[in-house]
């Protein structure tokens, strides 16, 4: 993907549970049109028309639906989301290098062109405990995160999605054009919630993340606006 189109961005975790809850808080932007994040909840409860009704609205799109399945049911799938024109889309890293090679092929259009591809490291809500015991993966979350992230690099993914915390050393590894979206954002001042690997807009920035996903903070705030207007000084 051409990176000099590319500019640092919050995208805002559009964590409902039906279009008419996700127009209401979008509608109170009014001179701006965040980039916003699409996950399970609201595409499994209203599908592909939702993804199309933002894009006619003139917003770009993150679709997180975290794909991971054999490598040609992987590909199909690519293949109906591409048709989408999303801007970004993700699967899970722990499908094998395999299983992501296929999913690039499925995702690129007949003229080359398609939207970033993403690989989820671990989840922002993985500790390294959790890790080691129920996963059964050693070492440390960063030892995983890098290696997940080369072998993304490897299939010819354009990034990954991680923690913050990670985002220096995926950058390391795999250089500074590889991208970092980083979920698990939150204010200095706020609530942590049922994230464990986290940090602030700023620290995000210095670190190398170069998209943030920030829910709760916007979406749950008094004044929501003004609250992403907050989370975007802090990562410029």
């Amino acid at each position: 993907m051409a990176r000099e189109d590319m500019k640092r961005e919050v995208i805002i975790a559009c964590d409902f549970s039906s279009a008419e809850e996700t127009y209401r808080f979008l509608d109170r932007f009014t001179e701006e049109k965040p980039f916003v994040k699409i996950g399970m909840e609201l595409f499994y409860a209203e599908g592909p028309a939702i993804v199309r009704e933002l894009k006619g609205r003139g917003h770009k799109i993150f679709l997180d639906l975290k794909l991971h399945d054999i490598p040609n049911t992987v590909k199909k799938a690519m293949a109906v989301l591409s048709r989408l024109d999303v801007d970004m889309v993700n699967l899970h890293a722990a499908g094998t290098k395999e299983m992501m090679v296929a999913a690039l092929e499925g995702l690129t259009r007949a003229d080359g062109s398609r939207p970033i591809l993403l690989a989820v490291t671990q989840l922002t809500s993985t500790s390294q405990e959790r890790m080691n015991r129920d996963l059964l993966i050693p070492g440390t979350v960063a030892d995983c995160v890098r290696h997940y992230a080369k072998n993304a690099q490897e299939a010819g993914l354009d990034g990954v999605v991680c923690s913050p915390l990670e985002a220096g050393i995926v950058k390391e590894a795999c250089g500074k054009d590889f991208f970092c979206v980083t979920p698990g954002i939150r204010f200095a001042d706020g609530a942590v919630g049922d994230q464990v690997r986290i940090t602030t807009p700023e620290k995000a920035k210095e670190i190398g993340s170069d998209y943030i996903v920030v829910g709760r903070p916007i979406t749950a705030a008094e004044d929501p606006v003004a609250a992403y207007r907050r989370c975007v000084c802090e990562f410029e």
